[in-house]
Parts: structure tokens; sequence; C-alpha cells
């Protein structure tokens, strides 16, 4: 298997660089925050079963309480409405869960503005200069919003207006999920939609259309920074959950050097 020795020498000797994308996942993780009448996901926990005790003298565990939308994760298709019919996390593709991935880079814009949104003409100037959007690719929204992941009043942003975070607009995420190759969107915020999704038109557009279309989120990611435009490959790696919506998940990206 001479490819996959080639790929571990180049790791071995940092030709390629693994690149952590994933948050550390505890007790202090932002998680999403939704009005009144609706119900929220549950903070990440640990209960602990034994660590060298009594009640096991030599192993350390726990049992670990989470939802599954947490922290750095996937949704699957059926995670919403328009895609309630579609597959579960524990049947995502692996060949669309390790894949290339294309990074759009606004932070200096959502440094400027907490609600820009990304535009169709702004991802046709980003094609211009890097070339068109690859089939089978994820879109990774670079939007620097990470650096705010270790406070989550500073993370989630919210007033009395709702949340304020940069995500992509609805004309946008309809044209990249149904007239493009991608297999989904990856995002640094605590959702795939911007703090002010609820209000657009449909509500929520990045969950209506890309998993309306069979394809996956992925949000709050870390050191996209790291990453190029293009070349990248993403690694995507959630709990295959029989029946579930998404899966806390552990991604990083393989980056040639």
């Amino acid at each position: 298997m001479p490819l996959l020795q080639d790929l571990l020498a180049a790791i071995a000797g940092g030709r390629v660089e693994i690149v952590d994308l994933t948050a550390p996942l505890s007790s202090e993780t932002p998680i999403l925050q939704l009005p009144e009448p609706f119900s929220n996901t549950i903070p990440f926990s640990l209960e602990l079963i034994s660590r060298y005790d009594a009640a096991g003298p030599g192993w350390y565990w726990n049992n670990i309480h989470t939802g599954e939308h947490t922290g750095t994760h996937v949704d699957a298709p059926v995670h919403w409405a328009t895609g309630k019919d579609g597959a579960d996390v524990s049947r995502l593709a692996l060949t669309r869960l390790v894949a290339p991935a294309v990074v759009i880079d606004v932070s200096a814009r959502a440094a400027e503005d907490a609600d820009f949104l990304l535009g169709v003409d702004d991802v046709k100037a980003w094609e211009a200069e890097h070339g068109s959007l690859p089939d089978g690719a994820w879109l990774l929204l670079r939007t620097g919003w990470d650096a705010r992941s270790a406070d989550a009043a500073e993370f989630l942003n919210a007033d009395e207006n709702g949340p304020h975070s940069p995500g992509i607009s609805a004309e946008c995420a309809r044209w990249l999920a149904e007239e493009t190759g991608l297999v989904g969107l990856g995002v640094e915020t605590v959702g795939t939609d911007a703090g002010a999704a609820h209000s657009f038109e449909p509500a929520f557009p990045c969950h209506h259309y890309f998993l309306g279309a069979g394809k996956m989120g992925l949000t709050q990611l870390r050191n996209v920074a790291s990453l190029p435009p293009t070349g990248a490959m993403l690694v995507v790696s959630p709990l295959p959950i029989v029946g579930g919506s998404g899966s806390p998940a552990r991604v990083y990206a393989l980056v040639e050097r």
C-alpha cells in the first residue's frame, strides 16, 4: 500500500501537517440557547463511575451527559424538517466525511460587523481567484469567531434583539446547497446559521437548504485560519449514533506544507 505509506512518511516528516479543528469538550463549552417555548440541549458533563477507588480500584472512567449538538459537532440531514427522510448520523457516507475542504475567509468583515452575511457575489469573487467550488468538498467559512469560544457570553453575543454572529444569507445558502456539488458547510460559530437567522425567510436557511438537500453541517470549528483556501483534506469523525440527528465529532485537516 505505497500511497498510505507515502502519506504516513509525509506526516512523520512534516510535509503533511495534521491541523486539529476541534474545540475541547467540557462543561464550559458554549451551547445554543433557544428562546421559550423551545427546549434546549443540556450542557456537557462527566459523571464519575470510579477513579482508582472502592468502586474500581485499578481504573478511572465516567459516564458522559451531552446533547448530540454540543461543541464541535455534525448535523445530519435528519436533524431538520426539510431533511426528515434523510440519513441519520450513523448512515453518513465515509467518503463524504473524508473529503476536500475549501476556506472562504471573511474574518476582517466579520470583525467590523458581527451580523455579516456571505452572499453569492462573495463566493463568485472567491471562485474568480481560486477556481470553482469543487464537487464533493466541504466549504469552511472562516469568520474569526473561534477567538470568542472561551467565553460563552462573547461567543453567543446576544442582546435584547437576540444573538449576533456572522453567517450566510438565505439566497447564498440556497445557491450553495442546491446549485453546487458541496457535501457540507463548516463554521466557527455555535450553529451553521447566522445569529439573526431566526428572522430570515426561510428561518435558519443553512439548516433548511443544506440538510434538505441531503448535505451536512459542521459547527464550532477552531484553527480554520491555519488552512489554505484550497488543498486541505478534511476528516470528520462523528459517533455513529443509530437514529441520531447529529454527534459531537473530532475534526481535523491534512495540509501539505
